[in-house]
């Protein structure tokens, strides 16, 4: 019966992971539900074993298994980030699945209390202080994403091109989203990154709203 006693830190850090993988799954992110339930419950129930699983070995060293967690974790969060075209993506994700495995890691070693906390202060970081940091002040330069859904064969990629080269924008990333039906009419959705002075962003994203073709335009939060 004692045996079952694991099971609550991995089952804790599978309900943790997955309240973090909603938020990211809210703010429509590659590293969602699924990922970030694995990671936490990967991530307690290896901690588990190197506390159980060994108890008949002579030299029994439950730290050496937990410190190759953070070791794999590591590989799997830099595989979320990117270079593309002078901007790096996936910073954010890639510290929110770090996280989570120390969550879970927690978890697994009983700490049940500093699991919860640490999942409460995930998202008060990632949630809380949203507003704040769009009121700090920035540089002249920024970054942001936006989506465009247009309708087909209008030329309109061409014009959203256009206008973000007179503004001086520069586009960093270029995604189609996939074909959809908006307003009855067949349409493509892309998300377009552009960096550039936040004054020519606001101005880009007004005359995309004026553009012969644009069905629908808003913006994408940042990672």
């Amino acid at each position: 019966m004692w045996m079952l006693i694991p099971m609550i830190g991995v089952v804790l850090a599978a309900v943790l992971g997955l309240i973090i993988g909603c938020e990211r799954e809210f703010f429509g992110k590659a590293a969602g539900i699924r990922t970030n339930t694995l990671v936490a419950a990967g991530s307690a129930l290896f901690t588990e074993i190197s506390r159980y699983g060994f108890l008949d070995g002579a030299a029994s060293d439950p730290a050496r298994v937990a410190a190759q967690i953070v070791t794999g974790v590591g590989f799997l969060g830099a595989g979320l980030i990117f270079v593309r075209r002078d901007a790096v993506v996936g910073l954010t994700t890639a510290a929110g699945i770090w996280f989570t495995a120390g969550v879970g890691m927690a978890s697994g070693a009983g700490l049940y209390a500093v699991a919860v906390g640490s999942t409460v202060m995930y998202l008060i970081v990632m949630v809380g202080i949203r507003p704040l940091e769009n009121r700090l002040p920035r540089s002249a330069s920024t970054q942001a994403k936006i989506d465009i859904t247009y309708a087909d064969g209008r030329g309109v990629l061409r014009r959203i091109i256009e206008l973000a080269g007179l503004r001086s924008l520069k586009v960093v990333d270029f995604t189609v989203v996939g074909g959809v039906d908006a307003q009855g009419t067949s349409a493509q959705r892309i998300t377009v990154a552009i960096f550039g002075s936040r004054g020519s962003i606001e101005q880009f994203r007004d005359q995309l709203a004026g553009v012969p073709g644009v069905l629908d335009v808003a913006d994408r939060p940042p990672d």
